[in-house]
């Protein structure tokens, strides 16, 4: 199956989308409740926090209040920084993507809540930076760290007013809403931390499931 629509900009979530992150966000959350004096968690019970920004994480899953908030992502960050964003693999199959898209004549980059020296590292240590002609991201204070509000950046770094041709590939919910926000298509994939359920409900323009869908979604 192929879009009805050339995309000929496409943008990719990071976690759960071209890499599996989960290990690594698991292991930094644990190390920030700990910390705290909170009781670790099973990665079952974590696969909450994979996808929606941080501060949202803390605040409405664990009920933290401001202060917490703060010293929780920085204790979160204090482990991710050193070790956490290399507990981390990259899905199989995205690379040879990646290099499919780019060669047809794709413009790719990145969008995603993480922080954005943080994201290109991690592309760097898997050798993906050079597909992308821009890595947007939140920055260390915690602004711009909703979906929409890096999508609105990362398409002025591209100098997007047309939109049509636009897509974001994501997993989760976060990243349709975020797409529908700046008004562009959303592709999601079913091997990343998202329920079909969760994403039908809001209704993304389309639902693959594994990697080569994705490409046989955008190149036929």
């Amino acid at each position: 199956m192929r879009t009805t629509k050339d995309y000929g900009i496409i943008l990719f979530d990071l976690d759960g989308t071209l890499t599996d992150s989960k290990p690594g966000i698991v292991n930094s959350f644990n190390y920030a409740l700990k910390s705290m004096g909170f009781e670790e968690q099973d990665a079952a019970a974590l696969e909450r926090f994979v996808g929606p920004p941080l501060k949202y994480s803390f605040k409405t899953i664990c009920g933290f209040d401001d202060k917490q908030i703060d010293q929780a992502i920085r204790l979160y960050r204090e482990y991710y920084s050193v070790k956490g964003m290399f507990e981390n693999s990259v899905y199989p199959g995205i690379p040879e993507l990646l290099q499919r898209l780019k060669s047809s004549g794709k413009t790719l980059a990145v969008a995603t809540s993480k922080i954005m020296t943080h994201a290109r590292k991690i592309l760097e240590y898997f050798k993906l930076a050079d597909y992308f002609a821009v890595i947007a991201g939140s920055n260390p204070d915690d602004s711009r760290s909703t979906k929409e509000e890096v999508l609105r950046y990362c398409l002025d770094e591209l100098h997007i007013s047309q939109k049509e041709g636009v897509v974001l590939v994501g997993d989760t919910k976060y990243d349709v809403i975020g797409a529908r926000e700046v008004g562009i298509d959303c592709i999601c994939v079913l091997y990343g931390y998202g329920s079909l359920e969760e994403l039908r409900k809001e209704n993304p323009t389309y639902i693959v499931e594994t990697v080569e869908d994705v490409g046989r979604m955008l190149l036929g």
